[in-house]
């Protein structure tokens, strides 16, 4: 379970979206395989959210800017 400042989106994809994920300690993950991981609620800080109809990860909000994927 990784939380949002040990994950980094790995851009790449159309429009700048993320293609894969880099997690701490596991290194690069596919945005398909991470995007699994969340709904089975593996990362219960994490939410799934599609845009244009492709599915992305991203932390569930919070005030806390270091703990978010990206920052």
């Amino acid at each position: 379970m990784a939380k949002g400042s040990s994950i980094n989106g790995n851009g790449g994809g159309d429009g700048g979206g993320n293609d894969g994920y880099t997690i701490k300690g596991r290194g690069v993950v596919s945005r398909a395989k991470f995007i699994k991981e969340v709904k089975k609620d593996m990362h219960p800080d994490t939410a799934v959210y599609k845009r244009n109809g492709v599915e992305y990860a991203r932390n569930k909000p919070n005030t806390n800017k270091p703990d978010n994927i990206n920052d």
